[in-house]
């Protein structure tokens, strides 16, 4: 067994105190089988899996873990070669660093991560480090469908780009003579967010974001928060962004030296503000971890990652 429940729990407790925060959300199950277990088997067994981190990647395996638990409720359910132990899922938010450092620490099974992963991440995992992608995402920089720019411009450069958010334009009308003299209220993700680090590496290079930018607990805070400042900009998660938008348009995206944010320039790299949104461990999967990651990659997650609105990175 990869923790005990001291450790297990010793971890959550942790993670409370850190930053992954919220109560952590109870999960689900997955597949089936056959075989008798031991006493020894099931002593060992373990029933609780914690994913943490990414807080794009959370209602996806927030979703699943519910689903998951709510169908079988309990192991032997999923696989009749594995204890009659109650499912226990839990899905703590936090952001990719955070996940990347429980992971590492032993603290949580699965880190989420909205990013690439680093080396020295890889590294500290060490040879059992496996990465699961399970969706395409992609920044869009995106303003209040309101703002009077959306009938003026569709296309920044990244270097106008890069200009905004570091705090060399302040005002609209610095973007373009026609608008109004009207601030630039900059949003971003909190600092912990993988959406970051990746906005830094493609569009802000040695420039930093201005000091004055407002800083986001989730992508969907994000994008809640363009779309109430008529002012606003920030680069909303491609996810989140068609998730704010299903009812009616309420964030504009531009493109991005002239190419779109779509599911078709996001899968082939022409857009260039993209990402993977994926779980890692470092350590081989046990009976239970394995029966719940073959569920994510099924066709009931397949159609969670397409609801929360982003591109699968799996063939259902």
């Amino acid at each position: 067994m990869k923790k005990t429940l001291a450790a297990f729990l010793a971890g959550i407790m942790m993670l409370s105190l850190t930053a992954c925060g919220n109560s952590p959300a109870p999960a689900a199950p997955a597949t089936s089988g056959s075989a008798s277990v031991s006493a020894a088997e099931t002593a060992d067994f373990q029933s609780s899996i914690l994913f943490c981190g990414s807080t794009s990647l959370y209602p996806i395996i927030s979703s699943l873990a519910s689903s998951f638990t709510d169908e079988y409720v309990t192991w032997d359910k999923v696989d009749a070669s594995i204890p009659a132990d109650n499912i226990s899922i839990y899905v703590a938010p936090g952001g990719s660093g955070v996940g990347a450092s429980a992971v590492i620490d032993g603290t949580c099974d699965f880190g989420m991560i909205a990013r690439t992963i680093k080396d020295s991440e890889k590294e500290a995992l060490g040879a059992g480090y496996t990465e699961y992608v399970v969706a395409k995402d992609a920044l869009t920089v995106s303003v209040n469908a309101q703002n009077s720019i959306c009938g003026v411009l569709d296309d920044m450069t990244s270097d106008t780009i890069r200009q905004i958010f570091s705090g060399e334009l302040t005002t609209w009308n610095q973007v373009d003579s026609s608008l109004p003299a009207e601030a630039i209220n900059v949003y971003i993700r909190d600092l912990s967010g993988g959406a970051y680090e990746v906005f830094q590496k493609a569009i802000m290079g040695e420039s930093e974001v201005t000091a004055s930018a407002i800083q986001s607990a989730s992508m969907t805070e994000l994008a809640t928060n363009i779309a109430n400042d008529p002012w606003s900009i920030g680069y909303a998660g491609f996810g989140a962004y068609n998730k704010a938008n299903q009812d009616g348009q309420v964030l504009f995206a531009m493109r991005v030296d002239g190419v779109e944010a779509a599911e078709e320039t996001i899968l082939s790299g022409d857009y260039k503000v993209q990402r993977p949104v994926m779980f890692v461990t470092g350590q081989e999967l046990t009976a239970s971890e394995q029966a719940f990651v073959d569920y994510v990659f099924s066709d009931v997650g397949y159609q969670v990652v397409e609801d929360n609105g982003y591109i699968p990175a799996f063939t259902a």
